[in-house]
């Protein structure tokens, strides 16, 4: 395999013979399956060259003991590499570059090796103090799992603040506690962010004292801030400005194939990041013309007609920018090594392309789009069930929210008198 990159017979010989040439060509070929870029791989071969040599002079015998020195080596080797550097992010760019292949080549040849990091997390807090009320968010309140991802990471905070105050006694837990805890995280938190963080803590001291680890329920003495259901605008864009935005889009390359398709889903059948990052080729039927979102936000499966335009766009990225992968998923990262793309993903390409539109709103990203496919429905006058059971929403309260805003009609009142209208 290393022929296929280094034309010199003298620099293959010299990758061979040295006491990790095995795993250094072991990770070329791993590199080569995994859709890595030539470039890539010449640029990575001589750090691992390197590393091997640092590692051998400081004792490295077996290719076992190269983990101890990953570590030491990125260092030393951000140090040399990085003094031209302005910014933290440009150090960590270089810190990366060297600690990435190095970690990825002992996945293949150290057993065992895991990639040593920040320590995560347990997912469920109190572990100790209440080991059986995730298992009671599963299993009786039947939440889905990112229900109970926002349930831990709420809590997690309330039990950190527990241990800063040295509280290791749930049964000790009294609404001045609460009281300084949710005061605290106002600090910090969004006025959204504190009703999550109030809902997820009134349940958990709701089981506490259910399972009698409090003698008596506070879960009351925990009030939200008040959010008014109409009290904001959704944050969505005209369609003069969807056309301006899918306009700056560069539909030449892989990755302007792939973003335009899913500004059209988006903007289309008003779906969620989530649900874009989940689709795969069998959910879209071509001889029907159907095309199937699963798991939507209502919980149940849905099938829409697929739009020419649409189906045209993901044709053309499925063709010619969607890498060659057994895997079934629809959109796939450009840049190897290729993995699905993840919803995140997918609502920052939308923040993307709104900024550099120049549309001006708050916090852009997929919901944006999601948004205005709402307002556009509503602007046509269908009716709220109707639109809801389109873009899967659970509650018509939910759709409802967007007949706060009739553009057309405040539009002329701007321009006239608009006795009229009113």
């Amino acid at each position: 395999m290393l022929e296929s990159f280094f034309v010199k017979p003298e620099t293959i010989d010299r990758i061979r013979a040295l006491w990790i040439g095995e795993p250094i060509e072991r990770y070329v070929v791993w590199l080569t399956e995994n859709g890595y870029s030539s470039r890539t791989i010449l640029r990575r071969v001589p750090i691992l060259m390197h590393f091997g040599a640092y590692a051998r002079a400081r004792g490295a015998k077996t290719w076992d003991d190269l983990p101890a020195y990953v570590a030491s080596f990125r260092d030393r080797w951000t140090k040399d590499h990085g003094q031209n550097c302005k910014t933290k992010r440009e150090l960590k760019g270089v810190s990366n570059e060297v600690q990435n292949p190095i970690q990825q080549m002992l996945r293949l040849v150290v057993p065992g090796y895991t990639v040593t990091g920040r320590p995560r997390t347990s997912q469920d807090p109190f572990p100790s103090c209440a080991p059986k009320s995730f298992e009671y968010l599963r299993g009786e309140r039947g939440l889905q799992e990112s229900s109970i991802k926002h349930y831990g990471h709420y809590l997690r905070r309330f039990e950190a603040y527990l241990k800063e105050i040295n509280l290791h006694n749930l049964g000790e837990l009294s609404p001045p506690v609460l009281s300084a805890f949710v005061l605290k995280d106002s600090q910090t938190l969004s006025r959204s962010s504190m009703v999550g963080l109030c809902s997820s803590l009134r349940v958990f001291l709701r089981y506490l004292y259910r399972q009698k680890l409090l003698e008596r329920d506070i879960s009351r003495t925990v009030d939200s801030p008040q959010r008014y259901r109409l009290s904001c605008v959704p944050r969505s864009i005209s369609w003069d400005e969807v056309r301006q935005m899918l306009e700056v889009v560069d539909r030449r390359k892989p990755l302007g194939k792939r973003d335009y398709a899913i500004l059209l889903l988006l903007v289309t059948y008003g779906l969620r990041a989530r649900e874009i990052a989940q689709m795969t080729l069998d959910d879209i039927h071509w001889k029907e013309e159907r095309l199937r979102v699963p798991e939507r936000k209502a919980g149940h499966w849905m099938t829409y007609p697929l739009s020419p335009i649409v189906g045209e766009a993901i044709l053309d990225y499925i063709q010619h920018g969607r890498p060659q992968t057994s895997l079934r998923h629809l959109f796939f990262r450009v840049l190897a090594s290729y993995h699905p793309l993840t919803h995140i993903a997918v609502s920052t390409r939308a923040s993307y392309y709104l900024r550099k539109a120049g549309i001006p709103v708050s916090r852009p990203g997929s919901h944006t789009l999601s948004h205005t496919c709402v307002q556009r429905l509503v602007d046509a006058n269908f009716s709220l069930k109707i639109i809801g059971d389109y873009v899967g929403h659970r509650s018509s309260s939910s759709t409802a929210v967007y007949t706060k805003v009739a553009t057309d009609a405040l539009r002329e009142v701007a321009l006239g008198d608009g006795e009229e209208v009113l």
